[in-house]
C-alpha cells in the first residue's frame, strides 16, 4: 500500500508544456529592451523563478527600471501565445485521470505561476474539473517557491500532513520548495536536468508520465 496520501503538482512543465512558450515570449521583449540571449540561456536564469523576482536582473542588464507597465505586457503576450499553442504534457491526462480516483480526489495544483494562467491552462487541456477548488499559487502565498508555502497550503486543505504527500516537479527551485515543505518530492527531467534535480532533494528522477502511476507500489 502507498506512504502517500496525495499528489501535489506543479503545473507549468509538469502538467502543461508551457515553458518554451512562456521562455520563449519573455527572451523576446527582454531582447527588445536591450538584454539578448538564447533560448537556453534564458531558461537557465528565468524558468522557475518570477519574472518579478529577477526585477534587479533585468534591470541590471537592460539598464532600464522595471516597470509594472512592461511585466502586464510581457503577461498579456505570453497568455495570447499559451492559448495558440500550449499542448499538455504527454502522459498526464491518463495519469491525472487514475490518481485522482486512487487516491479519492486528493491531489492539488501548487504553482509559482499566477492564478489566472494556472486557471486558463488547465482549462484549455482539459484538466481543470479535477483540480478545480485545490489550485494553490505562489502569487497568493507570503512567499513563492523555493519556499514551502504553497505546498503547505495545498496540504493543508486536502487534510494531509506534508509528509505524507508526494510532489512532482521539474525545476530545483520547484524541489526545494516540496523538500522544505516535508513532502517527498519526485523529478520530473526532460531538459536534461536530471543533475539539479537530485541535487535540490528529489528522490527519484522519472521522464515518463506513466510511471507516476507506480506510486501505488511504494
Amino acid at each position: 500500500m502507498t506512504k502517500f496520501k496525495a499528489v501535489l503538482f506543479d503545473c507549468d512543465g509538469v502538467l502543461v508544456d508551457s515553458e518554451p512558450i512562456t521562455n520563449g515570449v519573455l527572451r523576446d521583449m527582454l531582447a527588445e529592451i536591450g538584454w539578448q540571449m538564447t533560448p537556453q540561456e534564458c531558461w537557465q536564469r528565468f524558468v522557475g523563478h518570477t519574472v518579478r523576482s529577477q526585477k534587479d536582473e533585468i534591470e541590471q542588464h537592460t539598464g532600464k527600471p522595471f516597470r509594472e507597465e512592461w511585466l502586464q505586457t510581457f503577461m498579456n503576450r505570453r497568455n495570447r501565445a499559451l492559448q495558440e499553442k500550449l499542448m499538455v504534457i504527454q502522459g498526464i491526462p491518463e495519469t491525472v485521470t487514475q490518481l485522482h480516483q486512487r487516491f479519492q480526489g486528493r491531489i492539488a495544483v501548487a504553482s509559482g505561476a499566477d492564478r489566472f494562467k494556472v486557471e486558463m491552462m488547465l482549462q484549455q487541456v482539459g484538466l481543470f474539473s479535477y483540480f478545480e477548488d485545490r489550485i494553490f499559487s505562489g502569487h497568493e502565498m507570503p512567499r513563492s517557491k523555493p519556499h514551502p508555502d504553497v505546498y503547505l497550503a495545498a496540504a493543508n486543505q486536502l487534510g494531509v500532513d506534508p509528509e505524507q504527500c508526494l510532489v512532482v516537479e521539474d525545476t530545483a527551485i520547484g524541489v526545494c520548495a516540496g523538500v522544505a515543505a516535508g513532502a517527498t518530492v519526485w523529478g520530473y527531467a526532460v531538459m536534461g536536468q536530471e543533475e539539479s534535480l537530485r541535487a535540490a532533494g528529489a528522490q527519484q528522477i522519472f521522464n515518463d508520465m506513466n510511471q507516476l502511476l507506480t506510486i501505488s507500489s511504494i
